[in-house]
């Protein structure tokens, strides 16, 4: 949670808190539960979150490897 927090620039408490996640998710561009007009969707979202955390997901490789 700490590296995450760090990287999203906010206190590791925040991470719970729905309001505060829910306006940094949409400024990020990294997907919200329940989806709103022009952001990023799915995996889309999740390449958003692995350039923001500079992590590797999964699931994102695997749509690479299947898009080549």
């Amino acid at each position: 949670k700490e590296y995450v927090a760090k990287k999203l620039n906010v206190e590791t408490m925040d991470l719970a808190d729905e309001y505060v996640m829910r306006e940094l998710r949409e400024e990020l561009d990294i997907g919200v539960i329940t989806s709103v007009p022009g952001a990023a969707k799915g995996i889309a979202a999740k390449m958003n979150i692995e350039k923001l955390l500079d992590v590797k997901i999964n699931s994102c490789n695997l749509f690479r490897k299947q898009t080549r």
